[in-house]
């Protein structure tokens, strides 16, 4: 075997070795689970959104409440909606089982509550 032989073989086998290192090195891109693709988390939520916009609508009382709430602080509006949804318990009732597929799908999925996943959209 020749010089010229035995280092292209060498160089073969050093160029193969690391490349298996290194695809063993990349990390894997697991599959979402059944159901908790992007399409369904958006099909989720545009649903939410129809059942929660209705609702508002049938219930200006409660959208103007909450629209009056836009551009205070969260800590304003944080206290505010736990003292409205105290003094009427089956609004909250009514918009948490509105919300409840989402937060299904979340706790399916394991999905955080604060992950950006729509702003990609």
């Amino acid at each position: 075997m020749t010089f010229a032989l035995k280092s292209v073989r060498a160089t073969a086998l050093v160029l193969g070795t690391g490349g298996a290192l290194l695809g063993l090195a990349t990390p894997a891109v697991a599959a979402p689970p059944p159901g908790c693709t992007l399409a369904d988390v958006t099909n989720v939520a545009a649903g939410v959104d129809v059942a929660i916009t209705g609702y508002l609508l049938d219930n200006p009382d409660v959208n103007n409440f909450l629209s009056d709430l836009q551009g205070q602080d969260k800590d304003s509006v944080r206290a505010q909606v736990q003292s409205y949804f105290q003094a009427n318990p089956q609004v909250k009732a009514e918009l948490d089982a509105l919300r409840a597929p989402s937060v299904d799908l979340r706790n399916r999925c394991g999905i955080p509550a604060a992950a950006v996943i729509l702003g990609v959209l």
